[in-house]
């Protein structure tokens, strides 16, 4: 019975949020197409914010706000991975 449950049990809906001007200052153009193809998952929704009042670490490197917990990085490719880790928990 449990196999069946991990079969068809429903996968977990996360919902991302970015700053805008955070992703006009960090996310490289060679990311573009790997944070695409991941935001364009079925159990993933996520939107754009022109600004989240979160000037300080803003500035400071890439982020984006995963079912409330900000995840931060040193760049857009660990940033990448930082959100694929966090959505599989």
């Amino acid at each position: 019975m449990k196999l069946i449950n991990k079969l068809f049990s429903k996968q977990k809906t996360s919902s991302i949020e970015f700053c805008q001007r955070n992703l006009d200052e960090f996310l490289k153009e060679e990311c573009l197409a790997e944070f695409n193809q991941f935001l364009s998952r079925k159990n993933i929704t996520y939107k754009e914010y022109e600004c989240q009042s979160k000037c300080k670490e803003c500035r400071l490197s890439p982020y984006a706000v995963v079912d409330g917990k900000m995840i931060a990085a040193e760049n857009s490719d660990e940033l990448l991975i930082k959100l694929k880790e966090e959505v599989k928990k």
